[in-house]
């Protein structure tokens, strides 16, 4: 019997609950930011905290126990969780979009990914090596950045190969469990250190043909097969790839938004010794600093929102291809809120100056953090910018963000 034979039950989550939920994981995980930080991974106590909350089940198919989560809904979490904890952010955000792709495989492995109840990772980089063995595909290759992986049964990896029913190379992930994989302790880096995101390694491992997410197909346009209809499954109503990317600016706002608000607290008790000992919030300079500061992040949120507007009008309208030219503004969206969140957190340290700079201050980790964010390939402010150009006259821009 087919998805659109039964009977789906349809819920509607409850706003304020899930915004409850994402502060206290953002408490938390603050609680535990500089063991975060030593450790480079986040403390299993947030961990444990984020499986409570449930989040990853949220985006699923209904009959696998998903919501009507709204995208206004969901930026606002990730957001609330950022004002505390980036790498927080950026794992509950994570673990939420990478339960989707699995509603795109067949039943077989679609039922043994939800029903297991695991956390889930990918790395889109199609990096990976597969050859044909006749009856699946092996799979080699290391992948880095792997958002998750330490925490998650099921890992997805990029890779451009011939498929059985196809007549070309094409993208598409491949799907493992985690015992399949040698997990590479490679993440040491300048920020986003409480992700977690260590490389993963394979050597001939089989896939089997049930266990590969055809991107390629999904970004034009396939939709979801016969024994996984959902008429209102919003993620089958809406252009995949840029739904799956929305969050990355709500990440980036919920943090430069913090830091506002420590560097308005600081300033307000900042005495200047070298300037006749003047308190700084009477000075000219730092007040010109915090208005900016709140107008551009006031420019920062209105951005996004016009980028989930523009997620809801698709779902609503079911438009899972766009032309060009609005693909491209997406990716200039997610570009510019990416770039002058950065440009604004490392303004805020330097105007505050040297007393900012220790790491038992929170301003030095939010700002390191913000910075790395910005260096994700889906939000690079040049490529984003050149591809949004490209597209206003009429060229193809980037080919897949």
């Amino acid at each position: 019997m087919s998805i659109n034979q039964l009977e789906v039950q349809k819920t509607t989550v409850n706003r304020d609950e899930l915004l409850e939920k994402a502060k206290q994981i953002g408490l938390i995980a603050e609680k535990y930011s500089s063991e975060a930080e030593q450790n480079s991974r986040l403390s299993d106590v947030v961990i444990e905290k984020i499986k409570e909350a449930q989040f990853h089940k949220l985006l699923r198919p209904k009959a696998y126990g998903g919501q009507d989560l709204d995208y206004f809904t969901f930026g606002e979490m990730i957001r609330t969780i950022s004002n505390y904890s980036v790498p927080a952010a950026w794992l509950s955000y994570f673990f939420v979009i990478h339960e989707t792709w699995p509603a795109f495989l067949p039943k077989e492995s679609r039922d043994l990914m939800f029903n297991q109840g695991g956390l889930m990772a990918d790395v889109f980089a199609p990096v990976g090596k597969v050859t044909d063995d006749g009856e699946g595909y092996r799979l080699s290759g290391q992948w880095n950045f792997c958002s998750g992986v330490l925490w998650s049964d099921w890992i997805a990896l990029g890779a451009i190969a011939k498929l059985k029913d196809g007549t070309e190379p094409e993208y598409s992930l491949f799907i493992v469990h985690k015992d399949d994989a040698e997990i590479i302790n490679n993440w040491d880096t300048l920020g986003l250190r409480g992700t977690g995101s260590n490389g993963v390694r394979l050597d001939n491992v089989y896939i089997a043909p049930n266990r590969v997410f055809k991107m390629s197909r999904v970004l034009a346009g396939e939709g979801l097969g016969e024994d996984n209809y959902e008429p209102d499954y919003q993620i089958a109503n809406v252009p995949y790839m840029q739904f799956f990317l929305m969050g990355f600016q709500f990440i980036q706002i919920g943090g430069v938004e913090r830091l506002i608000q420590i560097f308005q607290e600081k300033t307000e008790n900042r005495i200047r010794i070298f300037n006749n000992s003047q308190n700084e919030k009477e000075a000219a300079s730092s007040q010109r600093v915090l208005a900016e500061l709140k107008i551009q992040l006031s420019a920062l949120k209105g951005l996004a929102n016009e980028y989930v507007e523009k997620l809801t009008y698709y779902q609503k309208n079911s438009i899972v291809t766009l032309d060009e030219e609005d693909r491209e503004k997406l990716f200039a969206i997610r570009g510019y809120v990416s770039k002058n969140a950065a440009e604004m957190a490392l303004r805020i340290m330097l105007t505050l100056g040297g007393n900012s700079v220790f790491k038992s201050d929170p301003t030095e980790m939010f700002v390191r953090d913000i910075i790395t964010v910005a260096t994700h390939p889906t939000h690079l402010y040049e490529d984003s910018m050149a591809a949004y150009g490209k597209s206003i006259f009429g060229f193809k821009g980037n080919p897949v963000w």
